[in-house]
């Protein structure tokens, strides 16, 4: 069977490399190709990417060029989910190589669970403007919170970044929002689709500069009446960004943003269950950004972020309550940045203060109380975290290093101390190789420290889970047209959490309970490639494969599993663009799940310009869904819907 899968793999990129023939580089990782060649060969990238695309800011902390990140980094750009008339996050992530998104179910705006390089969903840190995303309550991120079009960028470190991000042990996905204006006229956008199961989006955004300040404008609403099994979604969401020069050297900030997504996640019949929920989250950011000198920057800001949380349960044959969860989480945090640049450094030094706490209910129907549990559980714990940090990229000739270290310190889990040391290398001019190893770790959420719940009791002695990576990559234009990306990763974590039944327990006990006795070993490799147009028409495959080897209790287990993702655009980047979009994930769970993934699920998404003048373009555009009725789901329960489609209208001025 291994080798079946393997020869699969082998055939797929030769299949694939075959049909392109000739071609190259027009992905958002391969700008490193161009930074430091000609400026002809730059301007030539800049037909397809906005200059800004050639720096990223999430592996220091700092923006710099992409050539110099050492770690496994992929950036979607805000024309690339444009252009794939994304709804939420996870439907743009999903394109990624390396992230492994389960959906749920798939259905217009529901819930799905982030994955990278095989992490668990508590290990990958979403971050938005700067304000951490993860429930305090299990650790994971909800990312159906986050509107779509105010995104200019995401930037997805695959890796642990805890030298610079704190806990984080899967990885980082930072969602960077779109700038205030500078011009006085306003431009902005006004659109709005609509699809099968009465489902529609209505954006609008506006930019502009009013005397000295500059600002972003956004609001939104999406609906629909579920796609299958009785789900439905409705969100109401605003968001705004605003900038202010106080003088020539120093700038201040605002943002504010605000969310209401309801959900129906549907019926459960396995369980005799059908279950809704709705979430709120409102967060503020303010931030001061000084010139000190030539060599030195000074930035300071400080967030709150508000996260209201219910999912309530129904018996399905009754109608009766089987259990309602609600909490509201609060995080006020700040952070202090001082950068140096001077000759071959960029010295960042920073520090990270933050206070958390949560209030939670659980409240129990009368089947769940027939058992002896009470009618409702509460809990209030706060958690306090502080960390410093410190990276230096140094730059000689070819060659550029990024040395870093962070300590945090967590009240509830204790102090842990994260380096990293980071090589690239260009040996030719549109080559590179990278090479890092890190220390990373991830703090345990508080609902397995402080508060437990159903035949679950919570363990206030568990640590942070620990993680030793070594990654390593190649990328390259191997010919004009033609560029490549292959990335290994080997990931050892340690003391990682692990479930212990009450009958194991010491002394037995009814409840089960978590501890950090378990050891994870994971390892794997991401291939990528892409063609540059040639007569507008261009290929992109990714191929990613995680093989999983656990330790519990002296048990050994292990599991594989891999993901595919392939595209063919054609875009004339004057009026038609089309592409058809391939996805398929290969789980490998085992039968109790009623599972299924036997085949690619394809989108087609369509965008065409039918007026425009001088200030103003007016466009239709459309997505058919899973356009040949594959299957890809993980509980069969949760089944992904089958072809739909949308259509819409996108009015720019």
């Amino acid at each position: 069977m291994r080798k079946l899968i393997c020869l699969s793999h082998v055939i797929f990129f030769l299949l694939f490399f075959a049909l392109s023939g000739s071609a190259s580089p027009v992905n958002e990782d391969n700008q490193l190709l161009a930074l430091d060649s000609s400026r002809e060969t730059v301007n030539e990238l800049l037909l397809f990417w906005d200059e800004k695309d050639l720096y990223v800011q999430t592996a220091t902390r700092y923006q710099k060029p992409i050539s110099q990140v050492a770690e496994n980094i992929t950036v979607v750009t805000a024309k690339e989910i444009e252009d794939m008339n994304a709804h939420t996050v996870s439907e743009v992530l999903n394109r990624v190589t390396g992230v492994f998104v389960d959906f749920q179910g798939q259905n217009f705006g529901g819930p799905a669970l982030l994955h990278i390089q095989g992490s668990s969903e508590r290990h990958v840190l979403v971050m938005i403007d700067g304000v951490r995303w993860n429930f305090l309550n299990s650790g994971s991120a909800e990312t159906n919170t986050i509107p779509v079009q105010i995104i200019d960028r995401i930037e997805i470190i695959k890796g642990p970044a805890s030298s610079a991000w704190g806990s984080s042990l899967g990885g980082v996905i930072n969602i960077i929002t779109k700038e205030p204006g500078d011009n006085k006229i306003p431009s902005g956008t006004l659109s709005g689709s609509y699809g099968e199961a009465n489902s529609q989006d209505y954006r609008g955004e506006v930019s502009g500069k009013a005397g000295p300040l500059g600002y972003y404008l956004f609001a939104g609403y999406q609906d629909s009446n579920g796609l299958s099994d009785n789900r439905f979604f409705r969100n109401y969401s605003v968001y705004s960004k605003f900038r202010l020069p106080v003088s020539e050297d120093v700038k201040l900030g605002f943002t504010f943003g605000y969310s209401e997504p309801r959900i129906g996640f549907g019926d459960i019949p396995s369980a005799d269950i059908t279950s809704h929920g709705k979430t709120r989250t409102l967060f503020g950011t303010l931030s001061l950004s000084a010139l000190l000198s030539r060599e030195l920057t000074f930035d300071l800001s400080i967030y709150e972020f508000n996260q209201k949380f219910g999912q309530f349960n129904d018996v399905l044959s009754t109608g009766d309550l089987f259990e309602d969860l609600t909490f509201t989480e609060t995080t006020t945090s700040g952070t202090a940045k001082l950068v140096w640049k001077h000759d071959i450094h960029t010295v960042v030094l920073g520090t990270d203060i933050s206070h958390g706490s949560l209030d939670q209910t659980l409240t129990l129907g009368p089947f769940l109380q027939s058992f002896g549990l009470p009618a409702s559980m509460t809990g209030s714990p706060d958690e306090n975290r502080w960390a410093v940090f410190i990276n230096d990229t140094i730059t000689l000739g070819k060659f550029s290093i990024t040395p870093g270290v962070r300590y945090d310190h967590n009240s509830v889990s204790g102090s842990l101390a994260s380096p990293s040391l980071g090589l690239t290398y260009k040996p030719a001019e549109r080559t590179i190789l990278r090479a890092s190893v890190a220390r990373g770790f991830n703090s345990p959420p508080l609902a397995f420290t402080s508060l437990g719940g159903l035949f679950f009791d919570p363990n206030p002695g568990l640590g942070p889970e620990k993680v030793w990576s070594y990654q390593a990559g190649i990328e390259s234009g191997l010919t004009d047209y033609l560029w490549i990306k292959g990335t290994l990763f080997y990931h050892d974590v340690t003391d990682a959490i692990v479930t212990v039944a009450g009958a194991d327990r010491n002394p037995p006990s009814d409840n089960s309970t978590v501890v950090n006795d378990g050891s994870l070993k994971r390892k794997g490799f991401e291939l990528e490639a892409e063609t540059a147009p040639l007569y507008n028409l261009s290929l992109k495959a990714g191929f990613s494969l995680v093989k999983s080897d656990t330790s519990i209790d002296g048990t050994i287990g292990n599991s594989t599993f891999y993901q595919y993702n392939v595209s063919l655009k054609y875009d004339d980047r004057k009026s038609f663009m089309a592409q058809l979009f391939g996805h398929y994930v290969w789980w490998n769970l085992s039968g109790d799940d009623n599972a299924k993934y036997n085949g690619f699920i394809f989108d087609l998404d369509l965008k065409k310009k039918i007026y425009s003048t001088d200030k103003t373009i007016t466009e239709v555009f459309m997505t058919a869904h899973n356009i040949f009725n594959g299957s890809q789901y993980t509980l069969g329960d949760f089944k992904n819907p089958r072809r739909w489609v949308e259509a819409g209208l996108r009015f720019k001025f």
